[in-house]
C-alpha cells in the first residue's frame, strides 16, 4: 500500500493506492472519503462528488462520497459544518483523523481508514461526547455513489412456516416520501434491488435485520459494504440498521451503530469494511445475485478479519 498527499479543491488530502484499488480522504475538511475507484474497472471514482459551488445543506457542505453523521437526524445537530482541518495520525496501512469538537453539540467525529486487503478497506468510525450532559445518539456512515448503478439489499434467509417459523425476523421502514409502487424498488425473494435509472422522486427505505451486506454495481465494478448488526440491539429510526436513499442523482448507502447514551468523555465506534469486485453481472436478476453476487461476497467476507 502507496499513500501521498493530494490537492482536493484547492485544499489538503491524501491518496491511497494498492494493486487493486486507489482511495482519497480530505485533510483539511471533513473527514470525508471523497473518492474510491477500482483499478482493473471503467467506472472510475465510484463515488458521487457534487460541485464545489453546489448549495449547502442547512448549513452543511455535503461534498458527496462517505461521511459520518451522528443520528437519529435533526437539521441542526446533524447538518453541523465540517470544514475545519483534521488531526492526522499515519497508521501502518492507512491513517486516523479526528476532526474538531462541534461547538454547538459538543461532539467529535473521527474516522480510521485501513487497508485489510488489496481490495478491502476496514472504516472506523468514532463519535466523543465532550459536552457537559449525556447525549442519546448513534454513530451514522453515509456512503454515496453516483447514480447510473443497480443496488442490493439482502434478505434474511426464508424460514418455513410448516417447520414452526411463526415469529417475523425483519420489518422494513418506508419514510413519508417513499412510494413502493415505483420501479426503483425491485421486489425479489431474497432481496430489494435499487433501480436509480427509475428514481424520479426522492425515496428512502430502512430494513431493521438483515444479512449485514449490501451492495451498489455500476459500470462493471461492485461496491460490498458490511458492518455486523448487533442483535437484540435498540437501533434509531423504528430500530433501522441499514437504510438507503435515492432522488435519481446518485443513492446513498446508511449503516447506523445501535443507539447508546454517551456520558460526558464517551464514544460510541462503528465498523465497517468495504469491497471492491470486478467483473460479476449486474445483480438484477435473481440468477445473478443467487449464483454470482452472493458467492463472491461470500469469499470476500471470510477474508475479514
Amino acid at each position: 500500500m502507496k499513500h501521498s498527499k493530494t490537492d482536493y479543491r484547492g485544499g489538503e488530502a491524501l491518496t491511497f493506492s494498492t494493486a487493486n484499488l486507489a482511495l482519497t480522504v480530505t485533510t483539511s475538511v471533513g473527514p470525508r472519503v471523497v473518492s474510491l475507484a477500482s483499478k482493473q474497472g471503467r467506472a472510475g471514482n465510484l463515488f458521487i462528488e457534487f460541485p464545489p459551488d453546489a448549495p449547502r445543506a442547512h448549513g452543511m457542505n455535503i461534498r458527496g462520497g462517505h461521511r459520518l453523521w451522528h443520528s437519529p437526524e435533526d437539521i441542526v445537530r446533524t447538518y453541523q459544518p465540517d470544514d475545519e482541518p483534521l488531526a492526522v495520525k499515519p497508521l501502518k496501512n492507512g491513517v486516523a483523523l479526528a476532526q474538531p469538537t462541534e461547538p454547538k453539540t459538543g461532539m467529535q467525529k473521527a474516522m480510521k481508514l485501513e487497508f485489510v486487503g488489496p481490495r478491502t478497506v476496514k472504516v472506523t468510525h468514532a463519535i466523543t461526547n465532550h459536552g457537559l450532559w449525556p447525549v442519546e445518539t448513534a454513530a451514522w456512515a453515509l456512503t454515496m455513489f453516483r447514480a447510473g448503478g443497480f443496488g442490493v439489499l439482502p434478505l434474511m434467509p426464508k424460514g418455513s412456516h410448516a417447520g414452526g417459523d411463526l415469529l417475523p425476523t425483519y420489518s422494513l421502514v418506508p419514510w413519508s416520501y417513499t412510494d413502493l409502487a415505483l420501479p426503483v424498488w425491485n421486489l425479489h425473494r431474497d432481496f430489494i434491488g435499487i433501480d436509480v435509472g427509475q428514481t424520479k422522486a426522492a425515496q428512502k427505505l430502512g430494513i431493521t435485520n438483515y444479512p449485514g451486506w449490501s451492495a451498489y454495481w455500476l459500470e462493471g465494478t461492485t461496491f460490498v459494504k458490511y458492518a455486523a448488526v448487533v442483535a437484540g440491539a435498540s437501533y434509531p429510526d423504528f430500530g433501522c440498521a441499514f437504510e438507503t436513499f435515492t432522488d435519481g442523482t446518485m443513492i446513498e448507502f446508511e449503516t447506523l451503530s445501535p443507539i447508546v447514551k454517551l456520558a460526558p468523555g464517551a464514544s460510541v465506534q462503528h465498523t465497517e469494511f468495504w469491497g471492491v469486485l470486478d467483473g460479476l453481472p449486474k445483480p438484477d436478476t435473481d440468477a445473478a445475485f443467487t449464483r454470482s453476487l452472493v458467492p463472491a461476497v461470500a469469499a470476500w467476507r471470510a477474508k475479514l478479519k
